[in-house]
């Protein structure tokens, strides 16, 4: 779904952005075609993840401008030029951008979003597409993780009052459905992006009577055919479940099928089988039992191995704020530009492997064993050559003589060309869409790509042309 109330968001950048784009203007080098990537560097945390983002930043893009206001200020800074003052009041956004679909999933150092525009119009996106893009990939891979380790249960997010801002716990929400959550608590998110919002009572409904029993009997009264009761108030196995229990088996009598227990504090293992035990015995098998509680995809594989009866999790804080990794690393580099109507590949160089980038005018194809479906590697090439031949001979970014050759396969190409020429090409899919689509593409991984510790590192390799023009830079370097 489209935003509807769409934003203005073009002077969300950094000052140097407008300082470069200054000097590009002053110096005429502005109207210079350029190439930059988006992408993100390996952190030793993520071995994939899940691109998201793309909607919202098709928003952004849509609506650049600078408006009257925004005019004013600038130039009230005093440290740009009146031409290029005058040059910002009608800008627009006259570029290419190719990127891969949301839910689709990304290794270390493949373009996720390749931009090629006037080098003006480039430098200024950089910070609000890292912003977006970064962002909500980070909360989708968080997501993605927290799901496989939930494995046939249920996870709903639930983290909107952790959330670092209003913003982050919109697109949060919204990026941990593409990650595979089945709802939120969120009910602007629900609202904005249909999302089912998920949510019963908190500890100060039960509070707020003079006991227990008559807190859970007013809510199953009010929502007799969605009544999930939170249990642990007091004391989960001597009064909350009992209790709920008694409920239960009052709405039962009436004809109304209960739906389950909360569980948000203590050891959930242990509670959690109590419980289910008391709710079977009670003929309420069908009850489910939701649990809460600083969750995360660790504490989950724990849980499951220790037997734990928990059929929906609902994952906030360490969710919404990706906990163990705060920042997803994304960044967006120069890899081509345009000088007298010459295009010259550029690349940063540095002492860290890691962060020496892939120069040129980049595609992404991703190899599919033609046996098992399953995904096989990614192959980064420059856009201008045809490197699927068969048989193809893979070989690695860097050791080049670790080498595979596959005599059938099938590809397909990871990007699609979202603006062309400053126009939008591309139709945005539903939500629903990209979590099918993601999850789908997510299964064509054998398990041990995604293991939550020491994965087995998929395979993400350069073209030989596009090798050959990173070591000639190199050498040129030297």
């Amino acid at each position: 779904m489209t935003n509807t109330n769409p934003r203005n968001l073009t002077m969300m950048t950094d000052l140097y952005q407008l300082t470069m784009m200054n000097g590009y203007y002053l110096d005429g080098s502005y109207k210079n075609q350029a190439v930059f990537d988006l992408f993100f560097r390996h952190n030793g945390q993520l071995n994939y993840a899940i691109a998201a983002g793309l909607e919202q930043a098709v928003d952004y893009i849509k609506n650049l401008r600078f408006d009257k206001a925004d005019i004013e200020y600038l130039s009230g800074l005093g440290i740009f030029a009146p031409e290029f003052i005058d040059y910002l009041s009608a800008f627009k956004f006259t570029g290419d951008i190719y990127s891969v679909e949301e839910g689709e999933v990304v290794f270390p150092g493949e373009p996720i979003m390749v931009v090629k525009a006037p080098l003006i119009e480039a430098q200024l996106i950089e910070t609000t597409l890292l912003n977006i893009v970064s962002h909500q990939t980070l909360i989708a891979t968080k997501a993605s993780r927290i799901v496989l380790a939930a494995g046939d249960k249920t996870v709903v997010e639930f983290g909107l009052r952790r959330a670092q801002g209003p913003d982050a716990g919109i697109y949060g929400a919204r990026a941990s459905i593409i990650g595979g959550c089945k709802g939120t608590s969120n009910v602007l998110a629900g609202q904005m992006f249909k999302i089912d919002v998920k949510g019963t009572h908190s500890h100060s409904w039960v509070m707020s009577y003079p006991s227990e029993l008559e807190a859970f009997e007013a809510f199953a009264k009010i929502y007799p055919d969605n009544c999930l009761l939170l249990v642990d108030t007091f004391d989960t196995l001597k009064s909350g479940v009992p209790n709920a229990i008694k409920v239960f088996e009052k709405l039962r009598k009436a004809g109304h099928k209960p739906v389950g227990i909360r569980l948000d504090s203590g050891d959930l293992a242990y509670l959690s089988k109590k419980a289910r035990a008391m709710l079977d015995d009670a003929g309420f098998t069908d009850a489910i039992i939701f649990a809460s509680n600083d969750i995360d995809e660790n504490l989950i594989s724990q849980l499951r191995l220790q037997g734990a009866r928990i059929d929906v999790y609902g994952v906030g804080t360490k969710l919404i704020t990706s906990h163990d990794m705060p920042s997803l690393g994304g960044v967006y580099k120069l890899a081509e530009i345009e000088r007298g109507g010459v295009r010259y590949p550029r690349m940063k160089f540095s002492d860290s492997t890691e962060k020496v980038t892939n120069p040129g005018f980049k595609t992404v194809y991703r190899i599919y064993e033609k046996d098992s479906g399953k995904a096989f590697a990614d192959l980064i090439a420059l856009r201008d050559e045809k490197p699927l031949v068969k048989p193809l001979t893979l070989t690695h970014a860097v050791d080049r003589w670790k080498q595979t050759t596959l005599d059938d396969y099938e590809a397909r190409c990871l990007h699609k060309q979202i603006f062309a020429g400053g126009k939008c090409v591309y139709k945005c899919p539903s939500l629903n869409e990209s979590l099918t689509f993601s999850a789908t593409e997510l299964d064509k991984f054998w398990d041990e790509y995604k293991r939550l510790s020491n994965p087995h590192i998929y395979k993400v390799d350069l073209s030989d042309k596009l090798y050959e023009l990173k070591l000639g830079l190199l050498g040129a370097k030297k």
